[in-house]
């Protein structure tokens, strides 16, 4: 806004006070008078009462549903009342079946007595009787083999008597180490044979009966 309109020198404008070195410390701070205060940027919404009143055209709906119900009879439409027929129906009826033709069954009773099959062995039973020949002599087949085998199958019985066997060796053996592993010192070459020997029997053993362990063990015929 223009206040020297007289033309006095001594007025200024406040830009001219600091347009080489800027406002003062302090000067580009916000007046704390003028505060952005509540809806001074937002018109306010008006209520449905204002709009019905100012802008009723806003409420009326785009589309207008159609009705799914039909509409109510009016007072002066009435129904047709007195319709009589002169039919029997009673007779009617009775003459139709009377004069229809009989019924043709669409499925009529198989004579099986004259069946191309009739009295004949089945087909599948045939390739039932041969998958069971051919098994009998598969079985027939490794059997023979087997007998005539170098080899045979341990028994379980036969398995876990040499388990017991080693296991009691194991513990007469091991009775017998651990008499001599207080010596602290070996100063004699006896004494360091019979120790690696106890050792290595020990381990000995311990390996046979893992071998034992196994599912399936086969022997020679003539051991």
């Amino acid at each position: 806004m223009l206040t020297n309109l007289s033309g006095d020198s001594s007025k200024s404008s406040d830009r001219m006070g600091h347009r080489s070195l800027g406002k003062a410390p302090g000067g580009y701070l916000p007046d704390p008078q003028s505060y952005l205060k509540k809806r001074t940027r937002s018109s306010s919404v008006p209520s449905l009462p204002q709009i019905k009143r100012n802008h009723p055209e806003v409420l009326q709906p785009s589309k207008l549903k159609s009705k799914n119900k039909p509409q109510i009879p009016k007072l002066d439409d009435k129904p047709i009342m007195n319709l009589v027929s002169s039919k029997n129906f009673i007779v009617a009826n009775a003459v139709e079946v009377i004069l229809a033709a009989p019924r043709k069954s669409s499925q009529t009773t198989k004579d099986y007595l004259h069946k191309e099959e009739y009295g004949k062995v089945p087909k599948y039973l045939d390739s039932i009787k041969k998958d069971i020949a051919a098994e009998y002599e598969y079985i027939s087949l490794m059997q023979q083999r087997e007998e005539e085998s170098p080899v045979r199958l341990m028994t379980d019985s036969e398995k876990n008597a040499l388990i017991e066997g080693l296991k009691a060796k194991w513990e007469s053996v091991n009775h017998d180490y651990q008499a001599i592993t207080h010596m602290t010192k070996l100063d004699t070459v006896g004494k360091i044979k019979r120790k690696e020997s106890y050792e290595a029997e020990l381990s000995q053993i311990e390996k046979d009966i893992e071998r034992l362990n196994k599912k399936a063990i086969y022997v020679d015929r003539s051991a």
